[in-house]
């Protein structure tokens, strides 16, 4: 089991859910914005960064809503990361929700600042 703790971050976003959907579930929407290149191949994405690799397997999802992944070092353990898609009833604003679960030792606020650059990629792409 492991004691690494949750972080959840949420960042607004001018896009539609199913844009957003794509994004955070395929692997030509994770590479334009989370990875270098992304590969699917059984329910396991492998992420490519600048000459290294790293393997997650999709634990759950549900289409335009959101997609739950783990690390492939952290099987066994009861930690992921989660990308999910929140509208906001009254205002209508898409969200993305993030919840993580960093390394032991890992400090939250630079947790926050790496999802916060990787957002902004995000938001780039999306011209949001």
């Amino acid at each position: 089991m492991s004691d690494r703790q949750k972080v959840e971050l949420e960042y607004i976003l001018k896009t539609s859910p199913k844009i957003l959907y794509n994004m955070i579930s395929t692997p030509s929407g994770l590479s334009e914005w989370f990875a270098d290149d992304v590969n699917i191949r059984n329910n396991t994405m492998t992420f490519f960064w600048e000459g290294s690799q790293e393997k997650a397997k999709v634990l759950s999802k549900v289409k335009d809503q959101y997609v739950k992944y783990q690390w492939e070092k952290d099987e066994g353990e009861s930690v992921f990361f989660e990308l999910r898609i929140k509208i906001d009833a009254i205002t209508r604003e898409v969200a993305l929700l993030i919840t993580d679960f960093p390394e032991d030792g890992d400090d939250e606020d630079d947790v926050a600042d790496l999802w916060e650059s990787q957002v902004e990629d995000l938001r780039r792409v999306l011209g949001a």
